[in-house]
């Protein structure tokens, strides 16, 4: 065992400091996540308890001013996971194929005015994507196919899948950008293509940076609200459609909160939480992901 000795020089002093400093704040963050976790279950648990699982999980009607309420989530959850496939089948090779030329093809030129758009593209407010959507892709949407409106399900993937840009694009050039360039010079020294090369080579190199920024794209995704809010309809409906006007998990908390009161309120802590369940095994699934890939890799 190593036996403890106190710092002697200044030099150690400081460092002794830096690595408590450092270690507290990563106490911090295991902390905050750990309360949070605490509180939403806490908070969202009773009204499960209330209206019973099967009823919240797998209701198909939310009524929560009725009468008589009624308070299944099932057309948000499925709006949310739909919304956020969507999404993430337009802006993932979107955005793929963009880190790829910018890392790879592009002439500095090109490439300092496309990386200086992407970043302010990072940049906007979500309620300004969703001012847009709602002035200009919501009425293009109803005039293309026919529809009385165009506030509906396809809208709000078309808003999300360009809100995931920015996250996939930069950190996908930034995993690209680190691959070292002996991979590439000895595929080419075999006769490999530039193309071969950079999906062959380079993507499979990078693999861990990509799939972190599809990551953070998919978390902006299933956690936007006011941008969805703008252009999805908020109609409480199954979304059997493209053209449905549906409500997300989201704006589902957001439209409602500052009215609600006793177990309308717990009931919308209760989506918070199948929310907050909902990122939390998409996280683990990833991490389970990669952490095999390294194995098989080693």
């Amino acid at each position: 065992m190593k036996r403890f000795e106190l710092p002697r020089t200044p030099a150690q002093w400081l460092e002794a400091v830096m690595n408590a400093i450092f270690f507290l704040c990563g106490i911090l963050a295991v902390g905050c996540v750990a309360v949070i976790t605490i509180y939403m279950f806490l908070s969202g648990l009773p009204a499960i308890g209330k209206i019973g699982p099967l009823n919240f999980l797998f209701g198909t009607e939310w009524a929560s001013t009725a009468s008589e309420p009624k308070y299944g989530i099932l057309p948000f959850v499925l709006s949310s996971i739909y919304g956020t496939l969507g999404a993430s089948l337009i802006g993932v090779p979107v955005g793929l194929l963009t880190a790829v030329f910018l890392s790879k093809a592009a002439a500095p030129g090109v490439r300092n005015m496309v990386v200086t758009a992407v970043e302010l593209l990072s940049g906007i407010p979500s309620v300004v994507f969703g001012l847009l959507g709602m002035q200009v892709l919501v009425p293009a949407v109803a005039k293309v196919f026919g529809k009385a409106s165009g506030a509906c399900l396809l809208s709000a993937i078309v808003v999300l899948s360009i809100m995931i840009l920015p996250s996939i694009v930069s950190v996908s050039v930034t995993a690209l950008n680190a691959v070292p360039p002996e991979y590439e010079q000895g595929s080419l020294a075999l006769g490999a293509t530039d193309t071969e090369t950079w999906f062959k080579i380079s993507i499979p190199a990078a693999k861990s940076g990509i799939a972190a920024g599809i990551v953070l794209g998919i978390g902006r995704a299933i956690g936007e609200a006011m941008a969805v809010m703008m252009v999805a309809g908020n109609s409480p409906n199954m979304p059997d459609s493209l053209f449905r006007s549906v409500t997300f998990l989201t704006t589902a908390i957001a439209k409602e909160m500052s009215y609600a009161s006793g177990l309308q309120k717990q009931a919308l802590f209760s989506i918070a939480l199948v929310l907050f369940v909902f990122i939390m095994v998409i996280n683990v699934l990833l991490n389970a992901v990669l952490k095999g890939g390294n194995r098989d890799e080693k």
